[in-house]
């Protein structure tokens, strides 16, 4: 009888086949240190995160995730990069992609710039340095922070090679702020960040909630924390005393210590001044209105930051990425604009340049890594955020920065 033309066809069926079975089976030998394995495995940032919250006390966990009053800011500058939608197109020839741009006359291969960061070391017993090295060896920038647990000195000792910013607070004391600017002129550091953003500390909860010090103070909870993370404490224990490089000898809370040195009297006068003793260039970073931008840019600066601090600061404060068109617009060229807060993927990156920023500043997302596995769970980041950027702009059809910004996106505001 003839077989009806619409019948299903069906796979012949044979005996299970033992070697296909074995062929499909990892045989590869279990990890001594499933940690690392983990970091290697990570996908994202936010798998760094996961594990970096496993590998350190919650106290320090939540220096580096939490941010001011509500947390609301942070939040916002989250959701507003879920909110751009990126411009497509298609018969480009992508199999050569350009990640590279220049930065005060020399490359950088990524539009990445490892933000200043305070208390590294607090995360890793390491610190500044191992991350610096990540910046050195992936041609990249490195921003130390005043507030960090490495001198410029120790840095450029340590990471001879690596490109150094220094970031800037205005001390009440000019003199104190004087003798930070030398050490960086000295140490080889060829720009300024000044920060703006901290005439105050922000009110930062969580911090407050967990009795943060420098050093860390030792109460009954926690002995329990030292036996939940013995590898951290034995970090901590073993290396040299966990201080402000900036501030030896300080020895309470970063409120009391930030009433020290942020300066509620800064003005515009001080940037002139700053002007006045330091000849490289300088970035301004806090900015979050236009016309601040525009001042600074008839100021003469090389450059601005478009931030809230990761919502460090002013929470419920002006989102950057949802200001940086009209700042972009309002400096017309004259001076680069740069951008933080947020910005956790290789895909927000591509956000921040499209809608007209230099390059971008990360801060948790280093962070995150140096928790997970100190300079490797860095270099994690580093290659995860490369990969997620080269696939975003491979897939949007833009062969290097200048066709990303060529192309734009979209922000869908609220």
């Amino acid at each position: 009888m003839q077989k009806d033309k619409g019948e299903l066809q069906v796979s012949k069926r044979q005996l299970p086949s033992i070697k296909y079975f074995f062929s499909l089976v990892d045989f590869s030998l279990p990890a001594w240190n499933r940690p690392r394995r983990a970091v290697e495995r990570a996908v994202t940032v936010a798998d760094l995160a996961r594990i970096a919250k496993k590998k350190v006390p919650r106290v320090v966990f939540d220096y580096v995730q939490g941010s001011a009053g509500r947390e609301i800011g942070y939040e916002r500058s989250l959701a507003s990069f879920k909110n751009v939608e990126v411009k497509a197109r298609g018969f480009q020839d992508v199999s050569d992609l350009d990640t590279s741009l220049e930065i005060f006359g020399r490359e950088v291969s990524l539009p990445i710039i490892f933000a200043p960061t305070g208390y590294t070391r607090f995360m890793y017993h390491v610190g500044e340095p191992a991350v610096a090295a990540v910046a050195e060896r992936n041609n990249l920038i490195y921003g130390l922070s005043t507030m960090g647990t490495t001198s410029p000195e120790e840095l450029a000792a340590a990471v001879p090679g690596a490109r150094r910013w220094f970031q800037l607070y205005v001390m009440q004391n000019r003199e104190d702020s004087l003798s930070v600017i030398k050490q960086a002129k000295e140490n080889g550091f060829e720009a300024l960040i000044l920060t703006i953003d901290t005439p105050v500390t922000g009110l930062r909860n969580r911090d407050t909630k967990n009795g943060l010090t420098i050093p860390p103070r030792i109460r009954p909870s926690t002995i329990l924390a030292i036996a939940m993370k013995p590898r951290w404490w034995l970090n901590l224990l073993t290396t040299k005393p966990l201080e402000f490089a900036a501030f030896r000898g300080w020895d309470k809370s970063l409120q009391e210590l930030a009433v020290a040195i942020f300066d509620p009297a800064m003005a515009w006068k001080d940037l002139a001044w700053l002007q006045s003793v330091w000849d490289g260039p300088i970035i301004v970073k806090g900015v979050q209105n236009v016309n601040d931008a525009k001042k600074l840019s008839k100021m003469g600066v090389a450059g601005l930051v478009v931030s809230n601090h990761g919502g460090r600061q002013l929470d419920q404060g002006p989102v950057p990425l949802e200001i940086l068109e009209d700042v972009v617009e309002a400096v017309d060229g004259k001076i680069d604009v740069y951008i933080d807060g947020g910005i956790l993927s290789g895909q927000d990156v591509y956000a921040a340049i499209a809608l007209g920023a230099k390059a971008v500043l990360v801060g948790r997302a280093y962070l995150y890594g140096v928790m997970a596995d100190g300079q490797r769970g860095v270099e994690k980041t580093v290659s995860i955020m490369r990969k997620e950027l080269l696939n975003t702009m491979a897939l949007a059809g833009a062969r290097n920065l200048t066709e990303i910004r060529e192309l734009g996106a979209k922000l869908r505001k609220g």
